[in-house]
């Protein structure tokens, strides 16, 4: 059965590029014009993942990404982001707002199927593969929920913010490079990705750090990439 993917943008042209692109690929395209539309959708649709294009009428892709990390129906579902802006203070926001990837347009195909069948491939793993509990201290990861409790309460993490957390405790007090997470968590390799693991540290930083201004367990190793310290040493 294959894909079924929802499009959001107000270019027409873009759109039905993508969903001929896509269709031709082996996917099952729907697609919306505006943000507000999309968002409606993707509650009724049952989709494997979502592009959403970031300037757009109604509601821009940045709101449309934090309403469907908000819905218990939606805040699994990769989603990659469209814009005509690269900038790093664009993909603070866009990360920011729960999307799991980020594409600046103008953008190869092949690159865009590239990054989904990445996503999709790790939201694909079945929870059998990945039940056992991750413990450091009082820091709780639960793979088959998706879940992270520290100190007993609840962090609520971006579906990739989650995934270099796992990939972290699972070489928990080892220094993981760029390259492993961009390949464990993403699927690929890129030296133009590295900028985007650095904002997702970031982001998980500001959620499980006592002080993120000054890492007390999430450390940089200089030259290589991160490294997760054991909780409460």
């Amino acid at each position: 059965m294959p894909n079924r993917v929802l499009i959001v943008d107000d270019d027409p042209e873009i759109m039905e590029w993508l969903s001929t692109d896509l269709k031709l690929s082996g996917f099952y395209t729907e697609t919306a014009s505006d943000g507000l539309t999309g968002l409606q959708k993707s509650q009724n649709g049952n989709y494997d993942l979502i592009i959403l294009d970031v300037m757009m009428p109604r509601m821009d892709g940045f709101e449309v990404c934090k309403n469907l990390r908000r819905s218990a129906k939606t805040k699994d579902i990769p989603t990659i982001l469209l814009t005509a802006k690269g900038t790093l203070e664009d993909k603070v926001i866009g990360f920011g707002s729960g999307a799991d990837d980020y594409l600046v347009k103008p953008f190869d195909i092949q690159e865009l199927l590239v990054r989904m069948r990445a996503l999709l491939r790790r939201t694909g793993d079945k929870p059998s593969c990945r039940e056992e509990v991750l413990e450091s201290g009082d820091l709780k990861l639960y793979p088959d929920s998706i879940e992270v409790n520290i100190n007993e309460k609840l962090v609520k993490l971006t579906p990739t913010e989650f995934e270099i957390l796992y990939c972290l405790m699972q070489h928990i007090n080892q220094a993981v490079s760029l390259t492993t997470l961009l390949n464990e968590v993403w699927g690929y390799d890129s030296d133009e990705d590295v900028r985007m693991v650095r904002v997702h540290i970031g982001g998980l930083r500001n959620k499980i750090e006592p002080n993120p201004k000054y890492p007390q367990y999430l450390h940089t190793v200089t030259n290589v990439g991160y490294r997760l310290v054991p909780w409460g040493e």
